[in-house]
């Protein structure tokens, strides 16, 4: 039987304490990789998300919402129309050269703010990160991007299910997905989401920004265009 991961975590700690520069009403765009199109993985975090729904300390993420997080921008109030503009633009043209990656996800984790479902291999996703980096760095420059390059030790894609909201023991998290067979799921990421997001409320939420119109690509009839909404990888846009 596969249940979940042997967890080494015996405490956990309330996920919604303020980052430094983020304050209430204060909102962030970020290039994720968002769960829309994944439907089994989306099944496999459901039955997670069933079996520690009762816990008080845990809140779940809706659905709309389940993500890999991959490259943050910058906070809205700092970056412009004609930036984001740019940064869609540059992160399309990089990702439509990207092969789509791949990964596998099994058995639920237990971190100190929440509860995630690993990606292995994390090295395709690792790649792909950098190359987001770089296209972002690449328009904004040091002046307006501040996000610093991940180093592959710092970075563990993942797909979390819920997160802490205050501290406490890890054991009730452990007894209630210890016994779940947990059937592994492989899914390949070919479209990547701008997004913006807030942490008011005890919420993690985003919505997708205004559609902002981008270069067409040659090849592509002359009404195909990128958006802010949608980029996507390689030959699968």
């Amino acid at each position: 039987m596969a249940t979940a991961e042997p967890q080494t975590v015996t405490t956990v700690r309330n996920h919604w304490w303020w980052r430094p520069g983020w304050r209430p009403g204060r909102h962030f765009y970020a290039c994720h990789l968002t769960l829309d199109n994944q439907p089994q993985l989306r099944t496999l975090v459901k039955q997670c998300q069933d079996a520690i729904t009762h816990l008080p300390d845990l809140d779940l993420i809706p659905p709309q919402w389940l993500h890999i997080t991959m490259q943050g921008i910058g906070f809205v109030d700092e970056i412009g129309e004609a930036d984001l503009a740019a940064v869609t633009k540059r992160i399309g043209e990089t990702l439509r050269y990207s092969k789509p990656p791949a990964a596998t996800f099994h058995r639920p984790a237990i971190r100190p703010e929440a509860v995630t479902f690993k990606a292995n291999p994390p090295e395709p996703l690792y790649q792909l990160r950098l190359a987001m980096h770089g296209a972002i760095a690449s328009v904004l420059g040091p002046a307006k991007f501040h996000e610093p390059m991940p180093a592959t030790e710092q970075f563990a894609p993942h797909v979390s299910a819920a997160y802490v909201n205050s501290d406490g023991s890890a054991k009730p998290i452990a007894n209630a997905i210890g016994s779940i067979d947990f059937q592994a799921v492989t899914a390949t990421f070919d479209t990547a989401s701008l997004l913006v997001f807030h942490r008011d409320r005890r919420c993690t939420s985003g919505r997708r920004p205004p559609r902002c119109r981008s270069a067409r690509r040659a090849s592509a009839p002359r009404q195909q265009r990128w958006s802010c909404n949608r980029l996507r990888f390689g030959l699968f846009f």
